[in-house]
């Protein structure tokens, strides 16, 4: 009856190297897998038609809200959404919140996992669209030129081309002696422009 049980339990124990055996090879080649050319692909594609799914569902909350606009969607390699919005009469808390869960409520955590984080454009974002420059018309704004020269002054007007800023300043007079105040309106067209930033004052 001992060896019996002797020799089941080494055969239990030979049937348990195998099967840890097998696991690690498994394992193995689990890993190689997802170093192929195909897996890769295949994750690409996934994180391609993700991205796309959550503009698709940031686009249609935006269609329910015309005074928002999408400034920036960026989508890390870990599923990390941030979305930058701005609006016409500005961002609040509400606007964040709706947004986020236009985009949460309708993807699924077990099919894709993520995080989310929708914000408001900061004073301190630069401004890029027509729609951004239009609404701070009035503000003082410090813009960076593509020759990397520096103009600031009052935005006072903005089409689909360009931007207009008031320049206030001081040259020696034309005629005579001293110096005379100078105020300019400047025509920017946004080829021309690297940055633009709102001018905070306190």
């Amino acid at each position: 009856m001992l060896a019996v049980c002797i020799i089941e339990m080494i055969e239990f124990l030979y049937i348990k190297e195998k099967i840890i055996i097998f696991a690690k090879d498994l394992r193995e080649k689990w890993k190689g897998f997802r170093k192929n050319a195909f897996f890769r692909r295949c994750n690409l594609q996934n994180n391609m038609d993700f991205k796309a799914e959550v503009t698709r569902l940031i686009n249609e909350f935006l269609e329910t809200r015309p005074d928002l606009f999408l400034i920036d969607l960026k989508i890390s390699p870990s599923s990390d959404i941030t979305v930058i919005l701005d609006g016409d009469n500005g961002v609040s808390l509400q606007d964040c919140l709706d947004a986020s869960r236009a985009v949460e409520f309708n993807l699924d955590r077990e099919v894709h996992d993520f995080g989310l984080q929708v914000m408001s454009a900061g004073l301190s974002e630069p401004l890029e669209s027509p729609r951004q420059f239009r609404k701070n018309i009035g503000r003082a704004i410090d813009v960076l030129l593509s020759d990397d020269s520096r103009v600031e002054g009052e935005l006072v007007n903005v089409d689909e081309e360009k931007i207009v800023i008031r320049l206030e300043y001081r040259r020696p007079k034309l005629i005579g002696k001293g110096k005379e105040d100078v105020v300019e309106d400047k025509e920017i067209p946004y080829s021309e422009i690297k940055k633009a930033l709102v001018v905070i004052k306190f």
